[in-house]
């Protein structure tokens, strides 16, 4: 079958599951809708029959979008032949080329097709252009908990900043990620702050703790203990007695 390019019902296309965006912002489709109605639809929608009925969409969601904001029934499509492969091919580079996919929805574009299509990181960026370091360090993007995705779809953080806490411990990420915001730090900045985190001697467990330990070990010889050289992770625990009662009562706890 050849491509046709023809009016079709609105109601007779379902979106694309494999879809990228994920967000439509609303001004955008009003923005888009005042253009359509005022100069018509300059690029028709790409649909491909479906399996089931009607049409699958394969690009031009937006338009789409505008078209039924519009209360509009019918929308000019060029109807073609393509495999379900094919489909999300196109769905992915049409939005890649649109360059307006956030870094999450991009990243979670990339891990649709290499799951559904067995792909590997180099056929996947030979597909769409890009280096295999680009692929792979997008897509690590979706192993940040939800709330740091959430903050790279706002803008809050950008991937750039990302990479940088995805290097840190789980633990630490959120509290680095507030530290961003507070103090509206750019990647170079941050990266001087971790730099200078790393640098700084590795705590120890401080007198604190020693003091503790001090008395756990006092209570179950009652006996005064003192330990030394305890942040250099080597010394010595010493037990003073005062006789040879408390001498020997030390010798068969220790026994």
């Amino acid at each position: 079958m050849k491509d046709i390019l023809k009016e079709i019902a609105i109601s007779d296309i379902t979106t694309n599951p494999n879809q990228p965006r994920q967000i439509f912002k609303e001004d955008d489709i009003q923005s888009l809708a005042q253009s359509i109605a005022n100069n018509g639809l300059i690029q028709p929608i790409v649909v491909r029959p479906s399996d089931i009925i009607g049409y699958e969409l394969i690009a031009g969601e937006r338009r789409l979008r505008a078209h039924q904001y519009l209360g509009k029934t019918t929308i000019r499509a060029l109807i073609t032949e393509a495999s379900y492969q094919e489909s999300m091919k196109q769905a992915l580079i049409e939005n890649l080329q649109r360059a307006d996919l956030n870094p999450i929805e991009e990243a979670k574009a990339y891990q649709n097709i290499l799951d559904k299509l067995s792909l590997t990181h180099q056929e996947l960026a030979d597909l769409v252009s890009k280096s295999r370091p680009y692929i792979s360090n997008q897509i690590r993007l979706l192993q940040l908990s939800p709330s740091l995705q959430d903050a790279i779809i706002a803008d809050q953080i950008s991937p750039g900043h990302a990479r940088l806490i995805l290097a840190l411990p789980k633990e630490k990420q959120d509290h680095w990620f507030q530290k961003i915001i507070q103090h509206q730090w750019s990647v170079h900045q941050l990266e001087k702050e971790l730099k200078k985190q790393s640098q700084r001697p590795k705590t120890q467990l401080g007198d604190p703790f020693k003091a503790d330990i001090e008395k756990e070990l006092q209570k179950t010889l009652g006996l005064p203990i003192h330990i030394s050289g305890f942040q250099q992770k080597k010394g010595q625990i010493t037990i003073s007695f005062q006789n040879e009662e408390e001498f020997n009562r030390v010798i068969n706890m220790l026994k």
